[in-house]
């Protein structure tokens, strides 16, 4: 494989596991699909970066998002099953 077929795979992928994020936070239902709403959101988001707020914002963003993959790997984690009476 060329390496600009890899390379555009990869950015691919990435995007993908971007928008995955975006579903994954329920944006797009919580706008309604509405484009001009999530793009206006993610440049406020931007902006809130390049501000003097900038390492609060990382700060508080980073937490709620570590906090919510763990609820996720804790809700998906394979729980041990009781052994079942085979009588």
């Amino acid at each position: 494989m060329r390496a600009w077929q890899v390379e555009r795979r990869k950015r691919t992928r990435h995007l993908i596991e971007l928008g995955g994020l975006v579903v994954k936070a329920r944006v797009v239902d919580l706008t309604g699909d509405d484009r001009a709403i999530i793009l206006g959101a993610l440049l406020w988001m931007a902006d809130k970066l390049k501000s003097n707020q900038a390492e609060q914002a990382r700060a508080l963003w980073a937490a709620k998002g570590k906090e919510a993959f763990a609820l996720e790997r804790a809700i998906d984690a394979p729980t041990i099953s009781q052994p079942q009476d085979r009588a």
